[in-house]
């Protein structure tokens, strides 16, 4: 028995003996190109590097997104242009970190993080790694104090903590962006982070200079990767808003994050992932979407002991109105909270958008005292009431008296309309709408 076990731990080790050191390979060659795909052979390199490709108009630079055997998967970060068969694939080794600093305030980078308004390169010397470790749950300090966004519907009905991370739900066309310009004009945060990602090109410049405005681009960071860059790029667009938003929040800042959106986030990730034969799972979507969501959404929220927040608000494109969209509904449970935008109120005129009834913020309750809670639930009962019954009094089939909480509902509907309502260029503090909210409370009937 004891010869036995000698030969084959002899017969392990000649074996182990002949397995050679990783050596990666300088150069390789590519030998296909599917789609967006590229595949080469004759280089090692991890997933996740970088890789050169000569081409007829200069090098092309891709990611290491996958490998079968000796066979790498690439995807181009940039345009696919020029390229030929056969050409050289050259790994780049380790990635360079991120340029961080208070200079880029009032700068709009790409997704790598390279300055896209002209103004020159970034001037700073501090470097971040592009990907940060988790934050230990235990480590991170409790949400107990609100963020003032300047919009009176969400600070009063829809009070959001420091650190928490809301979804803004909505179809195309009802006013999210003009909403998050609202916010980070009227918000108390000391740093905006906004990531634009997958819009269309015109939306970018018009989000800065119509929306966004000199003010709140003096203290922002502005990340775009329009519709149609590479689903990479798109990609990096989201983590590179995350990991400039986690840098100041280290710093001891309080930040908002606002990403726009989610869905296209999704979706890049599912180009990738089906370019390398990912099986679909859910209406198209692979598992690995529904892996890398809240991987992305965990990274923001309140830091440890000395640090600062991350407040994030994301958008959720429902498509076709549909709440249940898989993107839609994976994120609600991942989220502490979600906005959804009506497009019958949107259609009527009625801006923001926001539908109270279907909306909630789960952290309101530790955040705001009981008098803000109560007043919350008395608004919110009255505006649902004269909700559920105004088919039946647009026709006329109400008479009045009947129920003497509706004809309080009816009566304050007009006050109610006007406080949920707000102009793009109004901002309002947390104090006067907590004001306002308990002057219209003091007027229901519940």
């Amino acid at each position: 028995m004891q010869n036995r076990t000698h030969r084959l731990l002899r017969k392990v080790k000649l074996h182990t003996d002949k397995v050679p050191p990783f050596r990666p390979v300088a150069s390789g060659q590519l030998v296909r190109v599917v789609g967006l795909t590229l595949e080469a052979s004759g280089c090692r390199a991890p997933v996740g590097s970088l890789c050169a490709i000569e081409t007829m108009v200069g090098e092309l630079i891709a990611e290491v997104i996958g490998f079968d055997d000796q066979l790498l998967y690439l995807m181009p970060i940039e345009e696919l242009r020029g390229v030929l068969p056969g050409a050289r694939v050259s790994p780049l080794g380790e990635q360079a970190g991120l340029k961080v600093g208070l200079s880029l305030l009032g700068r709009v980078l790409d997704g790598n993080g390279v300055p896209l308004d002209g103004q020159g390169p970034l001037q700073t010397d501090q470097y971040a790694p592009r990907h940060s470790p988790a934050i230990n749950p235990l480590s991170r300090r409790a949400i107990s104090e609100p963020l003032d966004v300047g919009v009176r519907a969400i600070n009063a009905m829809l009070t959001v903590g420091k650190g928490q991370r809301m979804g803004l739900f909505a179809g195309s066309g009802v006013g999210k962006s003009v909403l998050l310009g609202m916010m980070t004009r009227g918000t108390t945060a000391d740093i905006i982070v906004v990531g634009l990602v997958g819009e269309r090109g015109r939306e970018v410049k018009e989000f800065i200079e119509e929306i966004l405005g000199e003010q709140g681009r003096a203290r922002s960071v502005v990340i775009a990767a329009p519709a149609d860059t590479s689903p990479l790029m798109r990609l990096r667009a989201c983590e590179t808003s995350t990991r400039i938003a986690e840098y100041f929040r280290d710093l001891g800042y309080n930040v908002l994050l606002l990403m726009d959106s989610l869905t296209r986030y999704a979706q890049a990730q599912r180009e990738i992932a089906l370019a390398v034969g990912e099986p679909p799972a859910t209406k198209g979507y692979p598992p690995s979407v529904f892996a890398k969501l809240p991987r992305l959404v965990e990274r923001a929220g309140n830091g440890g002991p000395g640090q600062g927040s991350i407040t994030a608000f994301y958008t959720v494109l429902t498509e076709g109105d549909d709440q249940q969209d898989p993107i839609a509904d994976a994120s609600r449970a991942i989220l502490d909270g979600h906005i959804v935008l009506s497009r019958a109120l949107a259609d009527s005129g009625h801006y923001p958008a926001i539908d109270i009834e279907a909306s909630i913020s789960r952290v309101a309750p530790m955040v705001i005292p009981n008098e803000h809670l109560e007043a919350m639930r008395k608004v919110k009962q009255t505006y649902s009431l004269y909700q559920q019954n105004k088919d039946l009094i647009s026709i006329g089939a109400y008479a009045q008296g009947s129920d003497a909480r509706i004809d309080n509902a009816i009566r304050l509907q007009p006050a109610m309309n006007a406080f949920l309502r707000q102009t793009m260029r109004d901002a309002h503090r947390f104090d006067d709408c907590q004001l306002m909210l308990g002057q219209l409370a003091a007027q229901c009937k519940v």
